[in-house]
């Protein structure tokens, strides 16, 4: 019981956080000056940082074996992640200010070249929070279906979302992978032009239900790219919502290795024949 007067504060301030956000949201597009708005985004912030940890509370109790009826909780965390969507929106907004005299004289400082890679820089990182986004959906209702005696009845439905997460995943490594390169003058904005009409099809297209049906699971759209093999499946699904590795965290791997694939395991008695060779070496070196 105690629990559950919890559970149910905590539902009654993410349905009071969402109204005020919501009413910050329209004085942010309403104001008519440039400092109120200002003013109206900061507050906006603070209201999504309050939203996230009731995010965080909930998707603890979700995942938590006490509770039988979750789904006011799911619930609660969709419209969380709705409000974190529509906030990376106005961010976004802030952040370029493309209209502010500020903005424009940071412009007007860069050459064009600078300008498009920042912009096919912020587009890549878009379309890795949009993949994060439907993962964390997709996962939001595979705990819908496996809470109970859902696991069994609900067998494909899950295993189609393992699997979409699954290439989500991969997607998403690509596109790091990609925004590495960017950073780093191995890849032109150009070059990443060519893959914008595919990649935005796979995240667009892929809610649809048909969209198996027309998928070509060994098609790569990003071949044209060259980027080589991803690293080994285990390390691709360490990739999440939640996930604390950046993309700077493995830089120095891509970097050293951009063509890394999977390791062969040695077969029996290769590491007795370099052994054997090393032993013949230090033999003639005392001769």
């Amino acid at each position: 019981r105690k629990l559950q007067t919890e559970i149910d504060r905590t539902l009654k301030k993410v349905e009071e956080g969402v109204e005020i956000f919501d009413e910050i949201w329209e004085k942010v597009y309403s104001a008519t000056q440039q400092n109120q708005k200002e003013k109206y985004e900061v507050d906006l912030k603070k209201e999504i940082k309050k939203l996230q940890r009731h995010r965080d509370q909930v998707k603890t109790w979700v995942a938590s074996s006490d509770i039988k009826d979750k789904r006011p909780l799911l619930d609660a965390r969709k419209l969380i992640e709705t409000k974190m969507e529509q906030f990376k929106v106005c961010e976004k907004e802030t952040k370029t200010k493309t209209y502010s005299k500020e903005g424009l004289a940071r412009e007007a400082k860069l050459d064009p070249s600078e300008i498009a890679k920042n912009q096919t820089r912020d587009w890549l990182n878009e379309k890795v929070d949009a993949l994060m986004l439907q993962i964390d959906m997709h996962e939001a209702d595979m705990e819908k279906l496996t809470s109970g005696k859902g696991s069994k009845r609900n067998k494909n439905e899950i295993e189609a979302l393992e699997a979409s997460i699954k290439r989500h995943r991969w997607h998403i490594a690509k596109l790091e992978q990609i925004t590495r390169l960017l950073d780093n003058d191995a890849l032109g904005h150009e070059e990443i032009n060519e893959i914008k009409e595919d990649v935005e099809y796979y995240i667009d297209a892929n809610q649809e239900p048909d969209f198996m049906d027309a998928y070509d699971e060994t098609m790569d759209i990003f071949e044209s790219l060259d980027l080589g093999e991803l690293p080994l499946e285990d390390d691709v699904a360490l990739i999440g919502i939640g996930s604390s590795k950046s993309v700077q965290d493995t830089k120095d791997d891509t970097d050293e290795k951009p063509t890394k694939g999977k390791k062969k395991k040695s077969k029996s008695g290769d590491d007795d024949d370099d052994t054997s060779t090393d032993k013949n070496n230090d033999s003639d070196k005392k001769k």
